[in-house]
């Protein structure tokens, strides 16, 4: 069993409790996003609940529609991780219509302002309160960099402020979103995979939940191959150049490098795995396709449970 693995069973099997360990290890469990995509990870956020091995993690790092999922994790109604999976959640958060009254296509201040306040109430406080540390990403529009953001909550109004910033894609989502004076877009811009930030703050282990497969990314990765460097896709090129062209310098160019800086991270990623280090859980060859702007009921139900049972293959007694 590799070594990641093998210390979160052991925390799971003896009861350990953050704050009150009796090993010298940082495991940080880090949740990769990409819009309704994210209902794989989510999937498999919700097997960790349900195999107990929560209280595991010392800490919950989110990028994107990830940072929802590990807000709910952390929260005292982890179980409502299958709300990813309702097709009415998925029709609220995406409406193509919108973008005839001149509005985001993602309307990610009403999921998390209204639906998560009304319908279906997400437990802020309990997120805020929680022993397992709670690290939703940004990028920052100014400088282009990944931002971890929970400095910067202090209340519940913040958080869902850092929900909302962390899950604010370019175009889709609308214009970036502030918080302490400071401009956020989409964590993904600059840190699509939430794994550098933690690594850097000290975490010893990374479990990693990918809401697509590495290959399906379709990008070479330089370090393994020798192979260039990928380029933008053209729709992220004319993005830079149209909707974002008041933006900093610095923001463009980290959006216009993302797959190669992906592709670096994946490559690293497979040096801290062989090390012990890492371990990525990624969704099976059969999973049904899911894209970012998915709302098919039977494809969202396909990629939660296909998330679920990726985690219980490797995790479950």
């Amino acid at each position: 069993m590799h070594e990641v693995l093998k210390l979160i069973g052991e925390r799971g099997r003896t009861g350990s409790q953050p704050g009150h360990r009796a090993d010298e290890h940082r495991i940080v469990l880090s949740v990769e996003g990409g819009g309704m995509r994210g209902t794989v990870s989510a999937g498999m956020a919700l097997a960790l609940h349900e195999l107990g091995l929560v209280s595991a993690f010392d800490a919950v790092y989110g990028s994107s529609a990830g940072a929802i999922t590990g807000a709910w994790l952390v929260s005292s109604e982890p179980d409502r991780l299958r709300g990813w999976a309702d097709p009415d959640y998925a029709k609220t958060l995406i409406r193509w219509s919108a973008l005839l009254r001149g509005r985001p296509v993602v309307d990610v201040r009403a999921l998390v302002e209204d639906v998560y306040q009304t319908e279906f109430p997400m437990d802020f406080a309990s997120i805020l309160a929680s022993p397992v540390e709670y690290h939703p990403l940004g990028t920052d529009a100014e400088t282009g960099e990944s931002t971890d953001l929970r400095p910067l909550i202090a209340s519940p109004a913040e958080l869902r402020l850092a929900l909302r910033a962390s899950a604010s894609l370019p175009f889709l989502a609308g214009p970036p979103v502030q918080l302490r004076g400071q401009r956020f877009y989409d964590a993904g811009v600059a840190e699509s995979i939430p794994f550098r930030t933690p690594h850097a703050q000290g975490a010893t282990h990374i479990l990693i939940l990918r809401s697509r497969r590495p290959l399906a990314l379709g990008i070479p990765v330089p370090h393994a191959t020798g192979s260039p460097a990928p380029r933008p896709a053209r729709s992220i090129r004319l993005l830079a150049r149209t909707t974002l062209r008041n933006e900093s310098l610095a923001l463009k160019t980290a959006l216009l490098t993302r797959p190669a800086r992906t592709a670096a991270d994946v490559a690293r990623i497979a040096l801290l795995e062989a090390e012990g280090k890492a371990f990525m859980i990624f969704p099976p060859a059969s999973v049904p396709k899911v894209s970012r702007l998915t709302t098919d009921a039977r494809l969202l139900a396909a990629a939660l449970e296909s998330g679920r049972e990726s985690v219980r293959e490797v995790l479950a007694p």
